[in-house]
């Protein structure tokens, strides 16, 4: 059994955030709201839609950023999102390999790392006030 899911149509949506259905058209036609269609293709926004809309209102109206700053905030924040959720399962899929290990930290050899550490030599320079080799790490 499905969930149904809160929607409002154009026209109380338009009321609720007091601007004019047109802004809304307008908003998605430049793809910043996506909302779903009805059977009889009446646009119905979800909670989702509405909170979305009012990121776009508050970085319109309070921030005075234009329609194509609020494409490249809304494109940047979604980019974050997926790599935070990226990194999160990074981190999750390391935890379950250390918990794999069963012994300690300073026993790993290069091989069993899960990043190959190369250790490069000291490198020799000259320095320019000097003509000694001086030994450093880079």
């Amino acid at each position: 059994m499905k969930k149904k899911v809160k929607t409002y149509t154009i026209s109380t949506v338009a009321e609720l955030y007091g601007v004019h259905p047109q802004t809304l058209r307008l908003y998605e036609r430049e793809g910043l709201l996506k909302p779903s269609r009805s059977e009889g293709n009446t646009r119905l926004y979800t909670d989702a839609d509405l909170e979305r809309l009012e990121l776009i209102l508050s970085l319109t109206r309070e921030m005075g950023v234009n329609l194509a700053g609020v494409e490249i905030i809304l494109n940047m924040r979604e980019k974050m999102l997926a790599m935070q959720r990226e990194f999160e399962l990074f981190l999750e899929q390391l935890k379950q390999h250390l918990d794999n290990i069963s012994f300690p930290f300073q026993e790993l050899t290069n091989s069993e790392a899960i990043v190959p550490v190369r250790r490069r030599p000291p490198v020799a320079f000259q320095r320019e006030d000097k003509n000694e080799e001086v030994a450093g790490n880079d």
